[in-house]
Formats: structure tokens, sequence, C-alpha cells
């Protein structure tokens, strides 16, 4: 198995480890009323099963995170030159480097280092240090906003359908847990987006504040409408994670290359 192969098996793996999480953070709510991010649900997945679970997570995030900054450098998934190309890519980029900073909280849990408390709120300050911070921490939630927006209109036309093997993108059940999930999503990065926006006009980090405040924020019913979209994303995850057509990363010339000047 060539390298282009295990980036390919390990991008599967991601992708179930990511459907997993959004499903611990749906039935949390729903059975407990606990709001979590994807960092408390792989804390929650550690305490549960172990090291072995957090070993395996953090490979498939790891592989995942690596596909999606490949597809932003070297558009693999085809996305085009145009602006929403461009946009998409952006937001692979984005998605790669969350992912990656997602392994390497699995991979400290597995060292057994305790959490560092709310890290959107701990960046925010840290922005807001800085010169023209404020305006740093709403151009930060300005994004989060178009990017909740952007997951809306996925939702709306299901353009990730095309994505899917044919014969499983033209069943309902993956064509709505896809929807409702892209759906919930978007409302949340549209919260998180308000929060930033709220914590640079206020010039206040603690204002600010990622998915787990989002969900908390929420009163009933709006809280179980939403935990129910993430679980049509975790399950739509776990669709992909078997049935996704993915392009080979070119990382076989990378890695030649690299074997060649060592």
């Amino acid at each position: 198995m060539n390298a282009s192969a295990r980036l390919t098996t390990l991008t599967r793996l991601g992708f179930a480890t990511r459907g997993l999480l959004y499903l611990v953070i749906a039935f949390l709510i729903l059975r407990t009323g606990r709001a979590e991010d994807p960092a408390g649900a792989l804390r929650y997945l550690g305490e549960s099963g172990g090291q072995l679970l957090l070993g395996v997570m953090a490979a498939g995030l790891i592989g995942y995170g690596i596909w999606r900054l490949s597809d932003a450098a070297f558009d693999i998934e085809r996305h085009g030159t145009d602006r929403h190309g461009t946009l998409e890519r952006v937001g692979a980029a984005a998605s790669g480097v969350v992912h990656l900073f997602l392994a390497w909280q699995a991979i400290r849990l597995m060292q057994g280092a305790a959490s560092s408390g709310d890290t959107t709120q701990e960046g925010a300050q840290t922005a807001l240090s800085l010169p023209g911070g404020s305006f740093l921490v709403m151009l930060g939630g300005l994004v989060l906003v178009s990017v909740g927006i952007l997951q809306l209109v996925k939702a709306v036309k299901a353009k990730f359908l095309e994505y899917l093997d044919p014969a499983v993108a033209r069943q309902p059940w993956a064509q709505w847990s896809g929807r409702i999930g892209y759906a919930a999503r978007g409302l949340v990065f549209m919260i998180t987006g308000y929060f930033l926006l709220r914590a640079g006009f206020e010039e206040q980090g603690e204002a600010a504040g990622g998915m787990d405040k989002a969900l908390a924020w929420l009163s009933s019913p709006w809280d179980v409408v939403v935990a129910v979209g993430l679980l049509g994303f975790g399950i739509f995850g776990l669709v992909e994670a078997r049935y996704r057509r993915l392009h080979d990363a070119p990382v076989d010339g990378m890695v030649r290359r690299a074997m060649g000047r060592a």
C-alpha cells in the first residue's frame, strides 16, 4: 500500500471519528442536557474507551487533517478556481487545522494531560491583547458567521451528495441526515460567530465561546432540535467514511522527494 492509499484509509477513519464525535455531542444533549464541543466529546470517549480508542481516533484525525490540507493546497476534490471553489479550499484548510488540533488533544489525553479550559475564550483573550485585537476578533466572528451561512446553503442545495457513491446519494436517509446535519452545524457556527463579534465589540474575551457554549445558550426546544440535527451530521459522517468517493492526495511524490533529499 503506497502513501496515498494509506492516507485515504486514514481519511476514512477520520470521517468516522468526526461522525462519532458528533453522535456523542448529540447523545449528551438529548440524554443529559450536557453541552460539549468536539474536544469535550473526545474527552468523554477517552474516559469511556481508554487509550486504544484515543489512539485510533488520533490516527484518523491526523489523516483527515492532512487530507483536508492537501485538498486546500492541491484542489484534489476539484473545487475549481472561481470564488466558490476558493472559499471551499479556504474552508478545507481551516478544517484541516482544526482536526489536527483535535488529534493533538487526543494525544495529550493519552499522555494524561488535563484540559486547558475554553480554547475559544483563551484565543479571543490573546487576540484582544494585540494591537487591533478587537478588529481581529470581530473579523473571526464574521468569518464564522459566513461559514455558518455556507453550511445552510449546503443543507438547501445538498451538493455534498455529489461526493457520495451515486447509489447511496439517492437514498432519502443519506440525503436528510446530511441536510439536517449541515443546517444544525450552520446554526451553531453562526451563534459562535455572534459570540466572537460581541467579544470583539465589548473587548471581553470571556464573551467568546465555542460549540459547547452555543449549545448551552440555546433554550428548549431549540437545543433538542439542534441536537437532532447534529445527530444527523454524525450519521452522515459515518456514511461518508464508507461511501464517500475520495481522490488520492499527491503525497507519494512528496515522500519520494523527501527521501531523495535525505
